[in-house]
């Protein structure tokens, strides 16, 4: 099994900046891909960004000016940096992590960000 645990969502006004973090705990192989999605009340989970052990990168193309995504040294954190946030940004972001065909969530950080 594998636990994801979010951190460092808030509330914070638009042009601001937040960094989420993630944990991953328990059964992590070597080579997967940890992400982050959002959701806003009444829309579909979407994604964010993606980036695999080896560090390749993959970003929603309308966010990928304003978000990055990064690894830890331990390699089980995740990072997403938040820039220039929009009050159209406020959701509940989730990390994911993906491996052997598995897909494993966190229970999400909320994202508040206002006018």
């Amino acid at each position: 099994q594998v636990q994801l645990v979010e951190s460092g969502g808030g509330l914070v006004q638009a042009g601001g900046s937040l960094r989420l973090s993630c944990v991953a705990s328990g059964s992590i192989f070597s080579f997967n891909r940890m992400g982050w999605y959002r959701q806003a009340p009444g829309e579909q989970r979407e994604l964010v960004a993606s980036i695999t052990s080896s560090g390749s990168t993959n970003y929603a193309n309308s966010l990928k000016d304003r978000f990055t995504i990064s690894r830890g040294n331990a390699k089980n954190t995740v990072y997403l940096d938040l820039n220039s946030l929009k009050p159209e940004d406020t959701a509940v972001y989730f990390c994911s992590l993906q491996q052997l065909g598995m897909t494993y969530w966190g229970k999400g950080t909320q994202v508040t960000v206002s006018s």
